[in-house]
């Protein structure tokens, strides 16, 4: 693999490690993750240093149900998102697994969604995905998205956006390389927190800050 190829899996381990960091501050507002970087800005006329965070970019892609879902659909909600494959022979039945433990705590939360995105999207059709998410246990789109569209769109939002890892890679089992991360994103489309979604005790502390983000309602 090559250095620019493992970047986004330092990122996510970087990102993963400094959540994990925050675990003795449990209790208070959860740290806001990714580069970040100040600029001027005039309020009543006078100027005041702003801080600029890293946010998710703009997308557009398909759900389970073949209908669009875009950022719009997320605006002003908490949702935690990783990438996986229908057809992974690695992780991805774990990750499924543990994100299934996140749907069930809040599928019933209206200010809650679940966005999982395939990179290999020439496999996972939208006919594909809606019996691979009923099979899950998801009967509809209403909490959990299964997304597919353009590989290399989902490959960099991926990598440029949630700081995590998804590739095309040959050499890996099943052709593609992946990272378990779930990522935690807030009301503003900012990085909350970042988890190991293949080890239980991570995803526990990821169903615990949860509700921390629900409850800031946007204005943080």
């Amino acid at each position: 693999m090559t250095m620019r190829n493992l970047w986004p899996t330092l990122i996510t381990t970087a990102l993963i490690g400094l959540t994990s960091c925050t675990d003795g501050q449990n209790d208070g507002e959860l740290p806001i993750l990714g580069n970040k970087y100040t600029e001027e800005i005039l309020v009543d006329g006078k100027p005041v240093i702003d801080t600029v965070y890293h946010q998710i970019a703009p997308f557009e892609f398909k759900n389970q149900d073949g209908a669009a879902f875009s950022s719009k659909n997320v605006a002003g909600k908490v949702y935690v998102a990783d990438f996986f494959f229908t057809s992974c022979p690695t992780i991805c039945p774990v990750m499924k697994t543990q994100m299934l433990r996140v749907y069930d705590e809040f599928k019933d939360e209206p200010d809650f969604l679940i966005l999982s995105h395939t990179i290999d999207p020439d496999h996972d059709t939208v006919e594909l995905l809606a019996d691979y998410a009923v099979r899950l246990g998801v009967p509809n789109a209403q909490t959990w998205n299964f997304l597919t569209g353009d590989q290399e769109q989902i490959f960099e939002i991926g990598q440029t956006s949630y700081l995590t890892t998804a590739m095309e890679d040959k050499n890996e089992l099943g052709g593609y390389l992946h990272s378990g991360a779930f990522v935690l994103v807030d009301q503003r489309g900012r990085i909350r927190g970042v988890y190991d979604g293949t080890k239980e005790e991570q995803v526990n502390r990821l169903i615990k800050d949860i509700p921390k983000l629900l409850k800031e309602n946007g204005s943080s």
